[in-house]
């Protein structure tokens, strides 16, 4: 099974202290490469993150995005610190029994006391990394069905490519032997045209056809881009899952390095035509090979 590398997830869970969103959108990159949204306060858990992106994802630019709505008992900026303010509370009236002194506990005479307010906490201290963690894999999850539904599509497409190439190397092995057939033929016929006698030299002629025949043959290259073919189609069709996409890219190039070597030995338009079909079938494998993760 093979995935391509483009997917989106999204998770919203209601925690303790507000709606948490997570999106992971991945797109196409020759390596694993991230790009972080967090809000101030998360940055502390990007490693840990970026683990986690790890273990779903091999390759791609990934795409990953936190936030955090606070919850309505959390809005306030500043708390009130009761345990301080009952101390303060019962130092002064302590004062004040044993002392014999005149004068109210107010308000104001407390709101002189800075140390007993306090900066809310910020959420994101709040909130434990479990729960990021798991909002995470849950968004993974999604972007892997993603990958995994987009990689069923270029899997056929890739078996559609390879099928063309097959049937075109068919038909190039049953004209390869013929086009030296007809090669020898018609020397044959110029040399007696030209010749006033027409008795040819047929061991000439033969040695000629011979020393064609190793120029113009092309079975290892043929026999090569087979090979190239089906390493190529077992990693598409194979049981489980892994990253192939580089190992995919590989095949492409191995495949047209024999395919230009054939066109080049082709001296024939039929198998010329063959070669490039199966050259535009290659590069066909070398796009979608790109989206493979």
């Amino acid at each position: 099974m093979i995935r391509s590398m483009t997917g989106f997830g999204e998770v919203q869970r209601e925690t303790a202290v507000g709606l948490l969103t997570v999106q992971v959108r991945a797109l196409n990159h020759r390596h694993f490469h991230t790009h972080f949204r967090l809000p101030v306060g998360a940055e502390r858990w990007e490693a840990e993150i970026t683990g986690i992106l790890r273990e779903y994802i091999s390759r791609g630019h990934v795409h990953f995005r936190l936030s955090l709505q606070p919850g309505p008992g959390l809005a306030h900026p500043v708390q009130v610190d009761h345990g301080r303010l009952s101390a303060y509370l019962a130092a002064l009236q302590e004062i004040q029994d044993r002392h014999g002194l005149a004068g109210d506990l107010d308000i104001d005479l407390l709101s002189r006391f800075g140390d007993i307010f306090r900066a809310a906490p910020d959420e994101l201290e709040l909130l434990p990394f479990e729960e990021v963690a798991e909002a995470t894999r849950g968004a993974l999850a999604m972007v892997v069905d993603a990958r995994e539904r987009e990689g069923n599509a270029l899997a056929a497409d890739l078996r559609e490519s390879l099928g063309q190439m097959d049937k075109a190397l068919d038909a190039i092995e049953l004209r390869a032997p013929q086009r030296l057939v007809e090669e020898r033929d018609r020397l044959r016929a110029a040399v007696a045209e030209l010749s006033a006698d027409s008795q040819l030299d047929e061991d000439r002629l033969a040695r000629e056809v011979a020393y064609l025949a190793e120029r113009w043959d092309i079975n290892e290259e043929l026999v090569r881009l087979r090979s190239h073919i089906e390493q190529f189609r077992r990693l598409v069709e194979a049981d489980g899952w892994e990253p192939v996409g580089k190992r995919l890219g590989f095949w492409v190039q191995e495949m047209h390095r024999e395919a230009n070597t054939i066109a080049a030995k082709a001296n024939d338009a039929q198998v010329a035509r063959l070669g490039v079909e199966i050259k535009t079938a290659i590069e066909k494998l070398r796009e979608q090979a790109e989206n493979v993760e």
